[in-house]
């Protein structure tokens, strides 16, 4: 009580559900940051990785102990001690080269021994399409999570079949290897652990966090070449502000990815505010005929 009455204190003209509701975020923050999140990456290049977890949010998240990636260099684990081979031609023959077994099962079997402990995945184009419902599963996992970054054509099909738990693809395209993959579900499950953005609301507010589209963001100046900023957000009412951020995220979402709007559940508020962008796009198009 002596916290809810010292944030009460320097915020005086806020309502007690806003104080209550802060000083939860303070508990939930302070919790969280006895937790660290564990990531481990395996790959044959890791200055890649290195380079983009020194920057902005990842960087703060992993100095204040809310996250952590170690990377690993496959070719420490390699059986050819001289040139550190990790790939081979493939059996059957064919272009390409192929990542060899020994390596992986290695590193997996020294570092992670008991597999009811980690969590193995792989980057595959044959994986389950990475999306921020699995993101918001991975932050909640308590198992150390490690990616296997394949290169080449392919890694060892064995791989796959005895160490790997899951394989995620980020998309319907091919890239040079599992690097920028791995990097991609570290950064959106990174952002999903509470405090890593500093404002809770912040993940709350995301595209995709509430199942539709963000809504679109304006900041100063007022006026650009012509353009304004809508007047409601200059107006101070939150309640319509409100209102018209969630009516331009469904209507950003129809316009964009009508797919997202099926599968999300709409309020009775929900269905009023799309009737008003159905109506209002009858009446434009009853415009553009005449």
């Amino acid at each position: 009580m002596l916290a809810l009455k010292q944030i009460q204190e320097r915020m005086p003209s806020k309502s007690p559900a806003f104080y209550r509701t802060k000083l939860i975020r303070v508990f939930i923050l302070c919790y969280y940051k006895t937790m660290t999140k564990e990531f481990h990456v395996v790959t044959i290049f890791p200055e890649m990785l290195k380079t983009y977890l020194g920057f902005s949010i990842l960087k703060r998240a992993i100095q204040n102990n809310m996250l952590s990636v170690q990377i690993h260099n496959l070719r420490d684990y390699s059986s050819d001690k001289k040139h550190k081979t990790v790939d081979d031609y493939p059996f059957g023959g064919g272009a390409g080269m192929v990542m060899k077994p020994e390596p992986f099962f290695k590193i997996a079997e020294s570092l992670w021994p008991e597999k009811e402990k980690r969590k193995i995945i792989m980057l595959s184009p044959q994986g389950r399409l990475f999306n921020q419902d699995i993101a918001l599963e991975l932050s909640h996992e308590e198992k150390d999570v490690i990616f296997f970054c394949g290169r080449y054509e392919a890694i060892d099909q064995r791989v796959s079949d005895y160490l790997v738990d899951e394989e995620f693809s980020i998309g319907d395209y091919i890239l040079t290897g599992g690097e920028l993959p791995a990097l991609v579900i570290i950064d959106a499950v990174a952002r999903l652990i509470p405090g890593v953005l500093g404002d809770f609301s912040s993940t709350e507010e995301e595209s995709f966090s509430w199942g539709l589209l963000d809504y679109p963001h304006y900041t100063r100046p007022e006026h650009f070449r012509g353009m304004s900023v809508p007047d409601v957000l200059l107006s101070g009412n939150h309640s319509e502000i409100n209102r018209w951020r969630k009516k331009q995220a469904i209507k950003t979402t129809l316009e964009k990815r009508p797919e997202l709007l099926k599968k999300y559940i709409l309020t009775d508020k929900d269905r009023k505010l799309l009737k008003e962008i159905n109506n209002r796009e009858d009446s434009n198009e009853l415009d553009r005929s005449d």
